[in-house]
């Protein structure tokens, strides 16, 4: 049962009082056993039938039938008392509503208190109402409207591009202190929906326009997961921990990069510069990285050392010299790569394609070469390189 009550009258005028239930069928059927006839239609004092219990405001009178209509006293109808609609004036926005509207389901908030009869506070004076007699109030109409219809039906409704704290303001301002939970609330909420949303290209082309090239600019930790980051000059940018995963990657400058255990799977890297970067235990399976240039020919090495390449398409790529000790490459497309001194030392290469590759020099010691592919080799492998 609701907190809320209700005053039910029947068709002889007789009252009683109920605790408002959950549902319409509900208060049917206790009035129902209560005035011992078939209720089936409830009404507001104005006549307005109710079909919904969220409409139903607290110490409301409802009038009950067995299936007729309710037509108010012409003295309770609407329009008959000058008093009963009231135009407030909110910002230049000119709002019409009833004084029930505004008195009773706040009974305790300024705007009730404004229009209540017994009103002894906040009283009106001839410079607070306009030529057409709309009651001036200097507040926003924008967050006005929001908190106008919640009074009128319970519910806050309101269009998502106005900001829920303008409408939380506004709350406060005139006492409506029911909905400030709500909206509390929603703003958390969408604070921390914008929190998880993944950084967009514009984001980090604003970061890079103000950072010189050869300044680390710290991207650690952030997410870019499906980010258009292609062609993008993104030397020395640190993205340790990072998540990029599925981001779009081709023909950007990664030279220098700091990709410490980054997430990179199933981004595209095709043709991308990898000079002399660091991806330390980085998760890059099923990655594409299509002719992809990690030769740096000042000799730093590409420490790749640990990563996951696991399904990944490197075919073509010059790789001269990268360091892949231990890495996993099962299933890996390298063909026609060059990786000529580089180190493979105890890399999971079982069922790697490495067809047309250039391993002259490379350390392949306790590597596991389980059905790998080395056909069509420009330099056959020596034993040396194989055993530890």
């Amino acid at each position: 049962m609701s907190n809320k009550y209700v005053v039910l009258i029947n068709v002889v005028s007789e009252e009683v009082i109920f605790d408002l239930p959950s549902s319409l069928e509900d208060l049917l059927k206790h009035a129902s056993d209560r005035f011992n006839i078939n209720v089936q239609k409830i009404f507001l004092e104005d006549g307005t039938e109710i079909k919904d219990i969220s409409y139903v405001r607290n110490k409301d009178k409802l009038y009950v039938t067995d299936g007729s209509s309710y037509k108010p006293p012409a003295s309770e109808r609407p329009g008959t008392s000058s008093e009963e609609w009231i135009t407030l004036n909110v910002g230049g926005k000119c709002f019409s509503t009833s004084k029930r509207t505004l008195t009773s389901s706040e009974p305790s908030s300024m705007l009730a208190r404004m229009f209540s009869e017994d009103n002894d506070g906040y009283l009106f004076t001839p410079s607070s109402i306009d030529k057409n007699g709309a009651y001036l109030i200097d507040r926003s109409p924008t967050y006005f409207e929001p908190i106008l219809n919640y009074l009128r039906c319970g519910q806050l409704v309101y269009d998502k591009q106005v900001n829920p704290a303008g409408i939380l303001e506004e709350a406060k301002f005139f006492g409506i202190e029911s909905i400030v939970p709500t909206l509390e609330q929603i703003i958390v909420q969408e604070k921390r929906t914008r929190d998880d949303l993944p950084l967009t290209r514009r984001d980090v082309i604003n970061a890079l326009i103000i950072s010189p090239c050869t300044a680390e600019l710290r991207f650690q930790g952030v997410n870019l997961s499906g980010a258009d980051l292609s062609r993008l000059d993104l030397r020395h940018i640190n993205f340790k921990y990072a998540n990029l995963q599925g981001c779009k990657l081709t023909g950007s400058n990664l030279s220098g990069c700091c990709l410490e255990r980054a997430d990179l799977s199933h981004a595209i890297l095709d043709n991308a510069q990898l000079l002399g970067v660091k991806s330390l235990c980085a998760n890059l399976e099923g990655v594409t990285m299509k002719n992809c240039n990690f030769k740096d020919p000042a000799g730093t090495r590409a420490n790749m050392e640990g990563v996951n390449l696991k399904g990944a398409i490197l075919e073509g790529s010059d790789m001269g010299g990268v360091n892949l000790r231990v890495a996993t490459l099962k299933n890996a497309n390298l063909k026609n790569c060059d990786l000529r001194a580089a180190v493979l030392a105890g890399a999971d290469l079982e069922n790697c394609d490495l067809s047309g590759s250039d391993l002259h020099e490379a350390n392949l010691r306790g590597a596991n070469l389980k059905d790998a592919a080395f056909e069509l080799m420009l330099t056959p492998l020596h034993m040396s390189q194989t055993i530890r």
